[in-house]
């Protein structure tokens, strides 16, 4: 007589689960940092703060690497959100591979328009 101790579980799918939790919590606590420097700036900056301090705040190198850096790091992020939402919630795949090439395009047009936005300061 055999004893069964369970039904054998077949996973199947992409195994993107820890490295895309990984991802989300580094590119998350990246964006929370990024936060706390801009408001620190922003708090210790004397007078009110119009279009010229705003400028002087992103017109640094350092700075404008940082926040692309940022900015990228928020791309990925909504892309693993978007795509764990279309891969759990739209059936038809068509929809779906759809909605995810939308995606792309939407994120890197985002992303030229930062380097723009960055770069012509």
């Amino acid at each position: 007589m055999s004893v069964n101790y369970g039904s054998k579980r077949i996973v199947v799918g992409a195994h993107y689960g820890l490295r895309d939790w990984l991802a989300q919590r580094v590119t998350g606590l990246l964006m929370a940092i990024f936060t706390f420097i801009v408001l620190a700036q922003v708090l210790l900056n004397k007078g009110t703060m119009g279009y010229d301090k705003w400028a002087g705040i992103f017109s640094a190198q350092w700075m404008k690497t940082l926040t692309f850096a940022v900015i990228i790091a928020l791309l990925y992020h909504a892309w693993i959100g978007m795509r764990e939402i279309f891969m759990d919630y739209i059936q038809p795949v068509y929809l779906r591979l759809a909605l995810q090439v939308f995606s792309i395009v939407w994120l890197v047009g985002c992303a030229g328009w930062a380097i723009q936005v960055l770069w012509r300061l």
